[in-house]
């Protein structure tokens, strides 16, 4: 039988640190830390000490051993007695007799701390700060604190430091949980009423109780992105997440590493394993925006990962199975890319079991009133201007006008006008619109071909500076021409501000 040793420091660390990960309050977190401390380093008394910078000062957040319940209300300014050195100085620290240490005798001077004659001190740091101390004060067998305790309680300082982090991690996303609860109920909601938003708004339920894959598709600032959450929301994975990843935003190989995460040393500077989109959607539900970008490698990822619900790290061996949720958007015209082989058929028809076209907001012009209001609404509240209107004229003017942007256009153009107008009433000329957006009508009769063209010119022109929110650099760039020579189209054709 091979003689059995001691747990070692890493032995010790791992032990701690299933504990961190598998309690959900911090007091459990920290309750079993400073216990097995007490136990293992024989200290009579530990205080885990917590920095307080408004104040610049320590407070005990707990206490283990024989410590009397005034002592468990000591505080220390930073700097001041040895756990206010190791918390500004950011160094453990071992005196094996205090009466020698002038750190020591100042703090028992200025208070009652008159009650230790050994003390070993470690800091706890998150990310190089420090956020706290544990400090161990005499031993119950009346030895000292000697550098391999030190040693051992860091260790415990650097587990309780970690349970500390994931406690105000949990405290942080449920705050941002009930943030975006709230804000899907009051910001985000799909507001409408016209026949085209309901048949969307049907599909939309009917998909959500099934676990099909469902293609969104629809142009830009349609709202595409809100009626995948409504699809989650409505379904029966509710409780679980929902993740975004927009697929034109990366190249390849970064989405790969986002699609899947990757394992610690799969290449220079993964120094830990790090968890993809797929797996933080594990039982939820991901959502993949401009699909039509996927490269045609991830593609091909893509396609087994929606069949099989298996995937591997970036850098692994072991397959990571899953239960995702897929739904896709795109504002491309998807079928025409498979037509063309710029996107895998057989990817096509694993994400498209369920197809929603999202209706442009010309086609659904009696909710641009109800939009209106509701967004107003919004920035009456954050500007704080209870009594601003829309005139009628203005409203009528929204009306008509075709919104090449759609419900962002429309967002957009109301927020500026808010902002720009006179805080009283929206008038048209608050609002960055003309009118319906002119077409090129096409070839028409009687026209010199010159004409003709500037004719072309002219309405190509007004269509990209409306689409850009009247920015002549975003349009030059978007005609592939310079600023100066789009300036003098402008003048030359007499188009005006847009």
């Amino acid at each position: 039988m091979k003689p059995s040793h001691p747990p070692s420091e890493t032995d010790r660390f791992r032990e701690i640190s299933s504990w961190v990960s598998s309690v959900h309050d911090l007091d459990q977190h920290l309750e079993p830390i400073i216990g097995t401390v007490t136990q293992v380093l024989r200290a009579k008394m530990v205080f885990l000490m917590l920095v307080d910078r408004k104040a610049k000062r320590l407070y005990v957040k707990t206490a283990a051993g024989d410590v009397l319940d005034e002592y468990k209300k000591r505080e220390v300014q930073l700097g001041e007695g040895i756990a206010g050195y190791v918390a500004e100085k950011g160094e453990a620290v071992v005196v094996p007799d205090v009466s020698n240490d002038i750190r020591w005798a100042k703090e028992a001077a200025e208070s009652s701390a008159s009650f230790a004659h050994t003390v070993a001190c470690a800091p706890m740091k998150i990310a190089n700060e420090t956020i706290g101390v544990i400090e161990l004060i005499n031993r119950t067998d009346g030895g000292y604190f000697q550098d391999a305790d030190l040693k051992l309680l860091a260790v415990y300082a650097e587990a309780a430091a970690l349970a500390i982090n994931k406690a105000e991690q949990e405290v942080k996303a449920d705050a941002e949980g009930e943030s975006f609860r709230e804000e899907l109920c009051s910001k985000y909601q799909i507001i409408g009423k016209g026949d085209a938003l309901n048949r969307v708004v049907s599909e939309a339920f009917k998909v959500a109780k099934s676990k099909a894959s469902t293609l969104i598709l629809g142009e830009s600032g349609t709202g595409k992105e809100l009626l995948a959450r409504l699809i989650h929301q409505a379904g029966p994975r509710r409780d679980n997440p929902m993740i975004g990843l927009n697929c034109a935003a990366l190249p390849e190989t970064l989405m790969e590493d986002e699609l899947f995460g990757h394992e610690k040393g799969a290449y220079t500077g993964a120094l830990n394993r790090k968890i993809g989109k797929f797996e933080l959607a594990n039982n939820g539900t991901l959502f993949l925006d401009e699909i039509g970008e996927m490269s045609p490698g991830m593609q091909a990822k893509m396609l087994r990962v929606l069949q099989e619900g298996v995937f591997y790290r970036v850098g692994g061996n072991l397959p990571v199975s899953v239960d995702v949720r897929v739904i896709c958007a795109t504002n491309r015209d998807i079928l025409k890319e498979v037509t063309e082989g710029r996107f895998r058929e057989d990817l096509y028809y694993r994400m498209n079991v369920v197809q929603i076209q999202m209706p442009p907001l010309r086609e659904r012009r009696e909710d641009i009133p109800l939009l209106a209001d509701y967004f107003l609404e919004l920035f009456k509240t954050e500007r704080g201007l209870p009594e601003l209107r829309i005139s009628p004229k203005a409203l009528q003017n929204m009306t008509h006008y075709d919104w090449p942007g759609n419900i962002r256009e429309l967002r957009n153009a109301l927020e500026r006008a808010v902002v720009m107008g006179n805080h009283e009433e929206i008038q048209p000329e608050d609002l960055p619109i003309f009118g319906p957006r002119t077409a090129y009508k096409g070839i028409e009769v009687g026209l010199t071909l010159d004409e003709a063209i500037d004719r072309f010119k002219r309405e190509f022109i007004i269509a990209n500076l409306r689409s850009t929110g009247g920015n002549r650099t975003k349009a030059a760039k978007k005609l592939d021409i310079q600023r100066t020579y789009l300036s003098r189209l402008i003048s030359k054709l007499d188009i005006k501000e847009v």
